[in-house]
């Protein structure tokens, strides 16, 4: 396989309603696809991060000149710019993960249209199976406004609830979603690390809601302070952030700093680096959930490949279309009895829709 172009193109979609987390408000999604095209197939992917740094420390513009001037060479220079030879290539650049993820994903996705083989296959689950759909609920302007929304993703079919929480917001509005809907609801938090080991005691107080974990409560890969926290609190704490490797949800595995695994694909450097954390969870029986990152299709598309694999035994972030987009750059995912179908074409299995795509790119740039 030889690459003959790479386009990158940004993209800006307006979400139905801004996103709120602890690291501020969002009302679009302001990202780039990369367009490999080789000689034997055309591949897609989408860069996860966002225009600032304030999640991670990656970013759209930091990115583009990674992969542009870094990246894209490494990989060019191979005898066979292939997707499992591209890790390897790209590792002697330090982190930079999202941005090697977004590559690989794109070689990937030609690699395996050229073979007529669907990326749930490659990975090693069953395409056309369904996977069961949670949704993340963003912090609102008062607990009426989040009940509405939870009562409305209910009534869409979703089979878990998730909550952003943050100081401030977080015992009051779970006790007004049990309150409201019961103690039967799958319900579990995310802090994206607002909080810190000296909040344990306030933390503890969640264990009396029943929560399925609480994500990423502490500073962004102190394993050492989650492994205190776990020991002193009920609620299975999730690592999110603080998981970049195999080798990362190893060791937090073996520091007992959490019980369970949110697998991001692109903040792991990609699905390859993604399958071997969820074989390194599913064997010291530690469970995994697909997390999301207001992924359009071509993004959500591949998570749900991923998310098909038996490890993944919690519902993910792996909403419907609908929850984020009114339009959105390919045919929407939509719910089927609160799970998303796994797709079942060649590579991510999914395309953008040529107009609709125009409509949302603000810039086009060949690398």
């Amino acid at each position: 396989m030889k690459i003959e172009r790479v386009e990158l193109l940004h993209i800006a979609i307006p979400l139905v309603k801004p996103f709120r987390t602890s690291f501020g408000s969002v009302d679009s999604k302001d990202a780039f696809l990369l367009h490999v095209i080789t000689d034997e197939a055309e591949g897609w992917s989408e860069f996860a991060g966002d225009p600032d740094p304030l999640y991670c420390s990656e970013f759209i513009a930091g990115a583009e000149i990674v992969i542009r001037d870094f990246l894209l060479p490494r990989v060019k220079a191979l005898p066979e710019p292939r997707a499992a030879a591209a890790g390897a290539a790209m590792a002697p650049v330090k982190g930079n993960e999202l941005a090697k993820a977004a590559l690989e994903t794109a070689l990937l996705d030609a690699e395996l249209r050229a073979h007529g083989m669907p990326l749930a296959t490659y990975l090693g689950s069953t395409t056309g199976q369904r996977v069961p759909a949670g949704v993340s609920v963003g912090i609102k302007d008062s607990i009426p406004e989040l009940l509405d929304d939870v009562e409305e993703y209910l009534a869409d079919g979703y089979v878990r609830i998730k909550l952003k929480i943050e100081p401030g917001w977080d015992l009051e509005p779970l006790r007004a979603v049990r309150e409201r809907f019961g103690d039967a609801l799958p319900l579990q938090v995310d802090a994206n690390t607002a909080y810190t080991l000296a909040d344990a005691e306030h933390l503890g107080k969640l264990d009396e809601f029943g929560l399925l974990l609480i994500e990423e409560p502490l500073t962004e890969n102190d394993l050492r302070a989650h492994a205190n926290l776990q020991r002193r609190i009920n609620t299975p704490v999730c690592l999110d952030e603080s998981i970049h490797s195999a080798r990362d949800a190893a060791t937090a595995i073996a520091m007992e700093a959490c019980r369970i695994i949110n697998v991001k694909p692109a903040r792991v450097g990609g699905y390859l680096e993604a399958r071997r954390i969820h074989d390194v969870a599913q064997a010291n029986g530690v469970p995994v959930w697909c997390g999301g990152m207001l992924e359009t299709g071509i993004g959500r598309a591949p998570n749900l490949a991923l998310a098909a694999l038996p490890g993944f035994t919690l519902p993910g972030d792996t909403s419907a279309t609908s929850r984020y987009y009114a339009e959105d750059i390919t045919e929407p995912f939509v719910l089927e009895d609160g799970c998303l179908r796994v797709p079942s074409g060649p590579g991510i299995g999914i395309d953008p829709l040529p107009d609709t795509l125009a409509r949302f790119t603000t810039a086009t740039h060949l690398l």
